[in-house]
């Protein structure tokens, strides 16, 4: 029983290790009166794990495809589509659904005062074999007024967000979306403190 426990304690802090953050500027308390922000994504200078560019693993996945030029094409653009189609909406709606009463939300909306920006720096895709090995990312969220996107209010910084995995997906875009699901739920738990 105590080797149990003290693998589970292992593997406990194993996971909070690896998702770990860190504040880059400002304070967590300088969000405290905003209920709602409007949302952005940025994709730029992204790393895949294992790969020197985003355009490296690309060629190379792309390569592996090329007897079924289809394939390879679908790829590519899965790999795009991916992003809008179901890491946005799963952040989202992981993000409004943890605050029921709408006390805080978020919305691709650029009118409201206040934005929060998204930028993914690594991804892993994780894969799906005899069993699943989740995705991660890294990602700087960075809270800002709108129209002065200088006046950072906080930005923060995770670090290999293990994704969720619901279930066993041989879709590389859904458990890359469970990860940005995990980025909301570490957010939000931040966010709950105030």
């Amino acid at each position: 029983m105590k080797r149990i426990i003290l693998i589970f304690l292992l593997f406990s802090s194993m996971i909070t290790f690896s998702q770990r953050f860190k504040v880059l500027s400002g304070d967590l308390k300088n969000l405290k009166e905003i209920s709602e922000y409007n949302i952005t994504f940025d994709y730029s200078d992204l790393v895949v794990h294992g790969y020197e560019s985003e355009e490296e693993y690309l060629a190379e996945k792309m390569d592996k495809r090329s007897n079924e030029e289809s394939k390879a094409e679908k790829f590519k653009e899965d790999w795009y589509l991916d992003r809008v189609n179901k890491y946005e909406p799963s952040f989202i709606y992981y993000f409004n659904e943890r605050f029921k009463n709408g006390e805080i939300k978020v919305e691709k909306n650029e009118t409201l005062q206040f934005t929060i920006g998204i930028k993914t720096t690594w991804i892993y895709p994780g894969y799906t074999l005899a069993a699943v090995e989740p995705a991660k990312i890294s990602a700087v969220l960075t809270f800002f007024e709108t129209q002065k996107p200088e006046n950072i209010l906080f930005q923060v910084e995770y670090k290999k967000v293990i994704g969720i995995s619901k279930e066993l997906t041989y879709d590389q875009g859904n458990r890359i979306a469970g990860a940005y699901e995990k980025l909301a739920k570490n957010i939000v738990m931040q966010l709950k403190r105030l």
